[in-house]
């Protein structure tokens, strides 16, 4: 128990060793307020971990002269430094016996789940920010210790993953700026764990006293307490995903003196536990924590949380903190069940900070322009002006799509037609819906920001290779949002700041070309990463913009595993839908055209493959191209794939022509992939079209097909007979027609998750299939680059290659020579054993 602490048990002089929030905790403990029992990572429990992995100089240094060589001025290069720095500690094991000893200490809080909260402490020399609490800045995690987690053995791996991962966020890129700015060291910040039990609530929401004065009094006294408040547990109000209720009550008489009913779509709560037997299948798969997204009643939406017993309570608990501790307080607090229906809910208090350190976090928070990705981002559904900020300036939340901050005048563009010429660069985009065919405006767009789409669909993708930051999801954007408003967009938190001339001043930043922000560490890393590993899984890369090439072909990637042709041939088609062109006489021009962009892709790479995979229109994302009579109910399983090609090979044809003057041209290393194959026949009639431009008379070119409609899981051996030589894994489609998910819908993006373990399942079992087969297997969705924790799974079941997109390539490259390792050394361990 050296390494932790009871809340119960923490003394005065342990104050730096379990971090500020459970001390405080712990001191309301003994006074008898009601806290949610637990105990404390001890903070150099992580200086003992990052020592193992020969971390102390970036953590104990400063880091502007450290190893890092971090500039904290430079966004991009501090949100890939932080990036890396969080991978590594995320992949990184926990010794064995020390770990059974954490998860035993779990197991005597007996609960369904665990959720693990920072809690840090300075020492007293910088007392001026020792009690900073830092609410929102540090995320906390929650596992699932369920019966059926622990029966499975999945309980370690969750409770360990959850542990790092709450040790990372110190190393967050807001993280870093925020104690860069105070000009405090990483190694004189104390870091703890506060683990407590996570149990279902009727409500949550935070109390703030002392916020307002009362126009009946100029007494301090007669202040106002602002409470909000929503249904379940407090994630949808952490995460800004609703409009909590509002209550304004003087404490001295609890009047209310002014409430509004907010917006609650959705609630979260504890997942039911799966059958024991059910849950022994996944006991090696890496599964969501155990939380579930639900809709409340339309009666529960229309009515406040708290009646006025509650807030009575609520109230009276309030005061009596702050008439103890003396000063204005923001208090976080839940309300729970009592297991006898005879006894009335009882309000728990789950965090406590002072209202002024909370005033000093905005501003350094508003100030900072740090490009963060974060690694889960979540839903942000409803319009809200969050209490976080001034009230000038108005807060608009959805989806992060594209990771990165933008501040730029506003552009609202309803209309596809509109002169698009007219429309000055360097603004940010507000649009109804976020398509590939808007392609000529994202490129020369700060930033972008749209009520429809989500983080999986094709726009999206072109907005991260393009690096610009956007958000879907924000309802009424285009009406809430005037052209001329000057706006943040924050692209990993999926929030949007639009400024008044009364409020906040965001500043623009210096005219900069998305080319000249170059990352300082770069080089550095690059020679690290190309120095010479054996690396059995290969690394691609995802691309579709000309304009990524260079910056691609110099990165230590064995080829492209996916070149994703609809989304390259917007630029070349001039926003025309094929057929014109050729209707009009223009195909030799068409096929030169295409010729050359996909050469320019295998020039830069020969002679690593390049593997092109054809067209798969699907009408909603390229409207401009596709006429009204063609509108489709359901694009999703509309006219896509190789079936379009059954009922019109005109263009499959020309681009089969494209890649016979590709090979006649000289280059060799270019490889078909078919996409969303339904049927063997389609893959054979295609095999028969590509046979007779006499493509397969060049022994180096494969014929490939995308992994991605379920029906493959049961005829991949006969695809293999029909002549198929490859398969890449498309987890974005996969995962939408397992889980029966719209991935475009921002509002449905809870239940679109690559980790579910039918998506799991899926993809070991074609991997397993495609070794016992004898053909390479490889994997292309946006899955291994936003959860790095599956690669491992990957490289374990034998997978050929992963191909992420650019920002995921180091991250990806250290993950998979770490896991190959892994593999070697327990293969080694195992044969001294013998």
């Amino acid at each position: 128990m050296d390494d932790f602490l009871w809340l119960d048990q923490i003394r005065f002089d342990d104050r730096l060793a379990v971090g500020e929030k459970a001390f405080y905790l712990s001191h309301l403990i003994h006074r008898g307020y009601p806290i949610v029992p637990g105990f404390v990572v001890k903070a150099p429990v992580l200086r003992q971990f990052l020592a193992s992995i020969e971390w102390l100089d970036p953590f104990f240094a400063d880091l502007a002269n450290s190893a890092l060589h971090l500039d904290v001025d430079n966004p991009r290069q501090l949100q890939l430094v932080a990036q890396h720095i969080r991978r590594e500690i995320i992949a990184t094991a926990l010794p064995e016996a020390w770990l059974d000893e954490l998860v035993g200490i779990c197991g005597n809080l007996s609960a369904k789940a665990l959720i693990f909260r920072p809690s840090f402490a300075l020492p007293s020399q910088i007392s001026d920010y020792s009690s900073v609490n830092l609410l929102g800045l540090w995320e906390s995690h929650v596992c699932d210790v369920s019966a059926s987690a622990i029966a499975s053995g999945a309980a370690h791996s969750a409770i360990a993953n959850a542990l790092k991962r709450t040790w990372a966020e110190l190393f967050r890129a807001r993280s870093l700026l925020y104690w860069q700015r105070l000009g405090v060291q990483l190694h004189k910040i104390h870091f703890a764990i506060l683990v407590q039990p996570l149990q279902n609530s009727l409500a949550s929401g935070w109390l703030q006293t002392g916020g307002l004065i009362s126009p009946t009094t100029a007494s301090r006294q007669a202040s106002i307490y602002e409470i909000q408040a929503t249904w379940g547990l407090e994630m949808p109000l952490v995460k800004g995903e609703i409009l909590p209720d509002f209550y304004q009550v003087q404490p001295e008489n609890n009047d209310i003196l002014n409430q509004k009913l907010g917006v609650k779509t959705l609630a979260y709560r504890l997942q039911e536990s799966a059958p024991a037997s059910v849950a022994q299948r996944w006991n090696q798969v890496i599964v969501n924590p155990p939380l579930e997204v639900y809709l409340p009643s339309e009666e529960a939406q229309k009515q406040y949380v708290l009646s006025a017993s509650y807030l009575s309570d609520l109230v009276q608990l309030g005061s009596q903190l702050t008439a103890e501790l003396g000063v204005a307080l923001s208090v976080g607090w839940i309300l729970v069940a009592n297991e006898s229906e005879v006894l009335q809910p009882q309000f728990y208090i789950t965090q406590i900070q002072t209202c002024e350190q909370r005033n000093e976090e905005r501003e350094l928070k508003m100030e900072s322009r740090v490009e963060q990705r974060e690694s889960s981002p979540s839903p942000d559904l409803p319009i809200s002006r969050s209490s976080a900020i001034p009230v000038s300036t108005q807060v608009f939340k959805g989806l992060g799509a594209a990771g990165g901050k933008a501040i730029a005048k506003a552009q609202v563009v309803t209309n596809f037609t509109q002169n698009w010429e007219n429309i000055p660069a360097g603004e940010i985009l507000i649009l109804r819906h976020l398509h590939p065919d808007w392609l000529p405006l994202l490129r020369k767009a700060a930033g972008v920001v749209a009520e429809q789409g989500g983080m999986t669909c094709h726009a999206a993708i072109i907005a991260r290779e393009l690096g610009i930051p956007a958000v879907v999801g924000v309802s009424h954007a285009t009406k809430m949002i005037q052209t001329g408003d000057f706006l943040l967009v924050d692209g990993d938190r999926g929030e949007i700041l639009l400024d008044s001339e009364q409020g906040l001043k965001l500043k623009k930043p210096k005219n900069r070309s998305r080319a000249s922000i170059v990352e300082l560490g770069d080089r550095e890393r690059l020679q690290r990463l190309n120095s010479p590993s054996l690396m059995a899984t290969q690394l691609m890369v995802n691309l579709s913009q000309p304009s990524t090439i260079e910056r691609a072909a110099n990165l230590p990637v064995d080829g492209v595993g996916l070149l994703r042709s609809e989304l390259m041939l917007l630029e070349v088609l001039e926003g025309q839908h094929p057929n014109r062109w050729l209707n009009s006489g223009h195909r030799e021009q068409l096929v030169e055209k295409l010729t050359e962009a996909v050469c320019e892709f295998a020039s830069a790479f020969a002679p690593r493959p390049v593997f092109y995979r054809s067209l798969d229109w699907r009408s909603h994302e390229f409207q401009n191209m596709f006429p009204q009579s063609t509108k489709e109910a359901n694009p999703m399983l509309g006219m896509r794939g190789t079936f379009a090609y059954l009922q019109d090979q005109t263009f499959f044809d020309l681009e089969l022509e494209v890649l016979q003057e590709v090979f006649q041209s000289g280059y060799t290393n270019v490889n078909l992939i078919l996409p969303f194959v339904r049927t063997v026949e389609e893959f054979a009639f295609c095999r028969h079209r590509i046979s007779e431009f006499g493509l397969f008379a060049y022994t180096q070119f494969q014929l490939w097909m995308m992994a991605e409609v379920p029906s493959v899981l049961f005829l991949l051996p006969d695809y293999v007979k029909a002549g198929c030589r490859g398969i890449s894994i498309g987890t974005n489609d996969l995962t939408q027609l397992l889980l029966g998910v719209d991935r475009d819908r921002a509002e449905m993006s809870a239940a679109f998750d690559e980790r579910h373990p039918a998506v799991m399942q899926a993809i070991r079992q074609l991997i397993e299939m495609a070794k016992q087969l004898g053909i390479p297997c490889s994997i292309c969705g946006q899955a291994p680059g936003q959860y790095p924790e599956l690669i491992e799974h990957l490289v374990r079941w034998g997978i050929s290659s992963i191909s992420v997109s650019l920002d995921a390539v180091e991250f990806t490259h250290n993950a998979i020579v770490r896991a190959e390792q892994r593999l070697i050394l327990e293969a080694a361990r195992q044969q001294l054993g013998k």
